[in-house]
């Protein structure tokens, strides 16, 4: 068996940076708000139709949220779920460190 050498480097803490997906911020953002989403719905124990008619959206896009599949949806529509779901989402903004800030998200 032959040993092959692998480089490893540490990671941005982003895997969509990491993996060169452009706008990594958003699609972060999108799979934690996707996350949160998933994790309502599992702890109600309600059916994906259910959740569908609470979302508004058909039975096959809430199997593909809760499969961590965000991609057709905005953050926008996803921060909506989240209130139709009874959940409060702010958004606060405040000055950088930085040239240039970030986005992130604090679940309660």
């Amino acid at each position: 068996m032959s040993r092959k050498k692998v480089a490893i480097r540490e990671g941005s803490g982003n895997i969509f940076q990491d993996l060169g997906f452009p706008n990594p911020a958003r699609e972060q953002l999108k799979a934690r708000l996707t996350l949160q989403i998933y994790r309502i719905i599992k702890s109600r124990r309600i059916t994906q139709a259910a959740a569908g008619e609470i979302l508004g959206i058909k039975q096959p896009h809430v199997s593909a949220l809760m499969r961590g599949q965000s991609g057709n949806f905005s953050v926008e529509r996803l921060m909506d779920f989240l209130n139709a779901l009874g959940q409060n989402v702010e958004i606060t903004v405040t000055p950088a460190r930085r040239e240039h800030g970030r986005v992130s998200l604090v679940l309660r």
